[in-house]
């Protein structure tokens, strides 16, 4: 005997899964709208600073948002350059990571920027720090960052009052930075693995490698920074209007060492000017005097065998005190000219073990 069920009950049967499909279709029209008005909320609360983005993407199958159009500055600045700014930053589950059992986030941000204005930013207090919008940026991210990757990136130093404006960048900087939540490998003492290319001023060559362990409140780090082939010409806006001096040739090269561990820092720093040559002018006998002085000096100081001017800066300290020991940073540029030339490259004489070693020693004072 067949049964046939009540029209009512048919219709509920087949208005009830249809309801529920329109309502999921109108909440995911809406949602970018949603995620966009909570973004700009959390842009606005950061005291000093104001921002907003133009346009978030949500892709729910593949558990990822997008933030197309961001950018945040001074609230006080004197300049309408974006502090920060990034064509788009997709933030989506890293799935990998799930087989570890853990629930994390990948970040892909493309073509960031970040313009360090001077004049802009020397009013930084605590209540306007970059704590403030450094920590507001991470809470756009539902979860914890295990992997970044940036793309087209630049980081620049501005100073507009100067005369020529100062503009020293590095731009086309790929970064890939990954087990930032220490998802995998948990016995290192620096899981996360760290590196970074760029162009810097004057068609240099940056690259930066290093391990961290970013799970800290201070992360501890093992880095090491080379900067290598800058045309010295670059830097004649920032040394005019320091120094009153000019560039006609030379290489400028930098060369970082950095070990930090409980909040103590361990590292050194090693600047290079190779083939050099000052401007000759003709800008006043005061002027002429100025660089010729200079001029001498660099004879006396650089090592002529090779045509550097050279010296090795150690850094060491707590980080809320870090300083730089005069004295061997002096000695260094003398024993580059007259005993032996430093190296063009990083040394690699200082490690993780360094800084380990060194806040131990200062946690006994």
């Amino acid at each position: 005997m067949t049964h046939f069920l009540p029209s009512t009950m048919l219709k509920k049967r087949i208005w009830i899964p249809v309801t529920i499909v329109l309502l999921l279709f109108v909440f995911r029209l809406f949602l970018p709208n949603i995620v966009k008005q909570y973004v700009n909320g959390v842009l606005a609360e950061i005291p000093g600073y104001y921002g907003q983005v133009e346009n978030i993407d949500i892709a729910i199958i593949r558990g990822a948002y997008a933030i197309e159009g961001l950018y945040l500055n001074k609230s006080n600045a004197g300049s309408q350059v974006p502090f920060l700014k990034f064509e788009r930053a997709d933030i989506s589950v890293e799935w990998g990571a799930l087989w570890k059992g853990k629930i994390v986030s990948e970040i892909a941000l493309r073509a960031p920027e970040l313009i360090y204005v001077f004049e802009d930013q020397q009013d930084v207090s605590e209540e306007t720090g970059a704590e403030d919008w450094s920590r507001a940026l991470t809470d756009l991210v539902p979860i914890d960052i295990n992997r970044l990757i940036i793309n087209n990136g630049k980081i620049a130093f501005v100073e507009v009052q100067a005369e020529p404006t100062i503009d020293l960048d590095i731009h086309d900087i790929t970064i890939t930075a990954a087990n930032l939540r220490n998802v995998v490998s948990k016995e290192l003492t620096l899981p996360s693995e760290l590196k970074a290319t760029g162009i810097s001023f004057g068609n240099g060559k940056l690259m930066v490698e290093g391990k961290m362990n970013l799970v800290k409140e201070i992360p501890d780090m093992d880095i090491a920074l080379s900067l290598e082939e800058a045309d010295a010409k670059a830097l004649n806006d920032l040394t005019r209007h320091y120094a009153g001096l000019d560039f006609e040739e030379g290489t400028f090269e930098l060369f970082i060492e950095m070990a930090i561990a409980n909040g103590y820092l361990e590292g050194s720093l090693k600047p290079l000017l190779k083939d050099s040559k000052l401007v000759d002018t003709d800008d006043g006998f005061f002027k002429g005097l100025w660089e010729g002085f200079v001029g001498f000096f660099k004879f006396v100081l650089k090592n002529q065998k090779n045509d550097t001017l050279a010296t090795k800066v150690p850094l060491q300290g707590d980080l809320n005190n870090v300083g730089a020991k005069l004295w061997p940073t002096i000695t260094n540029i003398f024993k580059n000219a007259w005993v032996k030339a430093f190296n063009e490259t990083v040394d690699d004489d200082i490690d993780f073990e360094d800084a380990i070693d060194a806040s131990k020693g200062e946690s006994k004072k």
